[in-house]
């Protein structure tokens, strides 16, 4: 299942932009690259602000999300969407869980090809690396 067009991460400038000043958060499997909402970087200065910051811009903006998955992975064109499409089945059961505002960029390991890896260990190691970056809903 693809994920909304909305919650979707395409340009190469924004892959970029994630990749340079992004948290990287490591698993067996994948790695997480994910950027904070620029609202939510520079500190409020009192709960009032901070109130405002999260209902009127933040909330606009849904949490976009790439896969980077590369030929080091396989060389395999068939392996790699597989791959792909696995990890996208895993992102839209955690979409609604999810914090709005955040870009993320899961890029596949080439341990995730080598063993026969199914959605649900994709869904277990992404929902634990959220949770490291604190993206999901309290962080559980």
């Amino acid at each position: 299942m693809a994920l909304p067009k909305a919650n979707r991460l395409k340009s190469r400038k924004d892959f970029q932009a994630v990749s340079r000043e992004g948290i990287r958060r490591h698993g067996f499997y994948l790695t997480l690259r994910a950027l904070r909402p620029s609202d939510l970087k520079k500190p409020p200065v009192d709960a009032a602000e901070h109130i405002a910051l999260s209902t009127d811009s933040v909330d606009l903006v849904p949490t976009r999300i790439g896969i980077s998955i590369s030929t080091k992975v396989s060389k395999r064109a068939v392996i790699r969407n597989r791959l792909k499409r696995q990890i996208s089945a895993a992102l839209h059961q955690l979409l609604p869980k999810l914090l709005p505002g955040w870009r993320l960029v899961v890029v596949v390991k080439p341990t995730a090809a080598e063993s026969e890896c199914v959605t649900q260990q994709f869904l277990q190691e992404l929902e634990q690396l959220l949770a490291q970056t604190e993206v999901l809903n309290g962080h559980s």
